[in-house]
């Protein structure tokens, strides 16, 4: 049976006039666009990445890539994916696939050419679309208009799918913060609240992967306070407080920053959250440090700006600075200031006939406990004249 498009996208998205994706789809003429590059298109915002579907096995797909003269990479054959390559850009093709059992995290699953079937393993109805080379769009379970409503809808039962995949709760507020407006559905978040123990089967780092996203978003304050309304901040970070200081900083203006936005939404040092989501080295020490850092009043003058940024690297102390809800003037100060470093090290007291030693560390930190006391302006020659001043007496 033919099926009928349900709408059709005119003029065509520019990422259809990409030669290396017309090279694939020429190749592959039974193939679809599929998942967020559907949504993005329909809406008009920017594509980055294009998925494919279609109805043809593995085998086939790979050699009627190569056939036309592309290269084929079988990077998931068991779960039907084929990466094509043309014009130095690659492209995933699935199999159209049916689910024959899930464990809450993974899937067993066999090949079918039902578009249908392959849109209802799919989490939500807005990423169950599918999109031809010439712009027709496919939508089997009312994408289209939650798309236009701002709704964010799981395909079928809410709590089915859920079921089949915990991911899927972080993923509605990732996809609500990015694409809802007004009230959430309500039977989605029924099934959320009825899923959160199954969150503790998720891994920190796909957890983190999806907090990660939801915080990078335009303003993440709204969804992030759903999130601890129905109990999933709270499973997945329990050192997750209010949401105030989150819609602070956001409204500020600050930037776009997980971690600055992580560390809004925390209590206590950052480091037990850190650990929990395993954090990279270089977010963890961020998130740390942002916790601990003061920011100076906005009245503070030059000598306490360069005192605070000797001893905090500058991007924390403009992140405390954000925390704080200081003012614009201070963060330009802040951000325009040299960073002040104390002119002296070990050598130069060896130099001076210090001799190594504990001694000679208590000195140097008195040294700059005195340079950090004059606001940091003494230069190399005043440090030395102190130094001699002070082994002289």
């Amino acid at each position: 049976m033919t099926e009928a498009p349900a709408a059709r996208i005119d003029p065509l998205p520019d990422f259809l006039e990409e030669a290396g994706l017309r090279a694939v789809l020429a190749a592959l003429p039974r193939a679809r666009m599929v998942g967020g590059c559907v949504r993005d298109a329909r809406l008009g915002r920017p594509v980055a990445d294009v998925d494919l579907a279609t109805p043809d096995a593995p085998e086939a797909v790979m050699a009627a890539l190569r056939a036309a003269g592309l290269k084929a990479v079988p990077t998931g054959l068991a779960h039907g994916t084929v990466t094509a390559v043309a014009m130095h850009r690659g492209f995933e093709v699935t199999t159209l696939r049916h689910d024959l059992a899930t464990d809450g995290r993974h899937a067993v699953v066999a090949f079918t050419e039902d578009w249908p079937a392959d849109a209802a393993r799919r989490d939500f109805t807005i990423n169950a679309m599918s999109l031809t080379a010439d712009g027709a769009v496919f939508d089997y379970f009312g994408g289209l208009a939650d798309l236009a409503a701002g709704r964010v809808r799981f395909v079928g039962d809410a709590a089915t799918r859920i079921a089949e995949d915990y991911l899927r709760v972080l993923r509605f507020f990732r996809f609500h913060a990015r694409y809802g407006r007004g009230t959430p559905d309500p039977a989605a978040l029924a099934a959320i609240r009825e899923g959160v123990p199954g969150l503790a089967r998720l891994s920190a780092e796909r957890v983190w992967s999806e907090l990660k996203r939801i915080l990078a978003g335009p303003d993440p304050a709204g969804t992030v306070a759903l999130m601890r309304e129905c109990g999933v901040l709270a499973a997945v970070l329990p050192e997750a407080g209010g949401t105030a200081l989150l819609a602070n900083v956001v409204a500020s203006g600050a930037p776009a920053d997980p971690v600055l936005r992580l560390a809004a939404v925390i209590e206590g040092d950052g480091a037990a959250a850190a650990a929990r989501l395993k954090l990279s080295g270089a977010e963890a020490t961020q998130l740390v440090a942002l916790r601990a850092a003061a920011a100076p009043p906005d009245a503070a003058d030059d000598d306490a700006l360069r005192r605070a940024l000797a001893d905090t690297p500058k991007p924390v102390l403009v992140g405390a600075a954000w925390l704080a809800g200081r003012g614009e003037a201070l963060r330009a100060r802040l951000a325009a200031m040299p960073v002040p470093v104390f002119p002296l090290a070990g050598r130069d007291l060896a130099a001076a006939g210090v001799p190594a030693g504990p001694a000679m560390g208590v000195l140097l930190r008195e040294l700059r406990g005195w340079w950090l006391d004059g606001g940091c302006r003494a230069d190399a020659g005043a440090c030395r004249a102190e130094l001699a001043r002070r082994l002289a007496g």
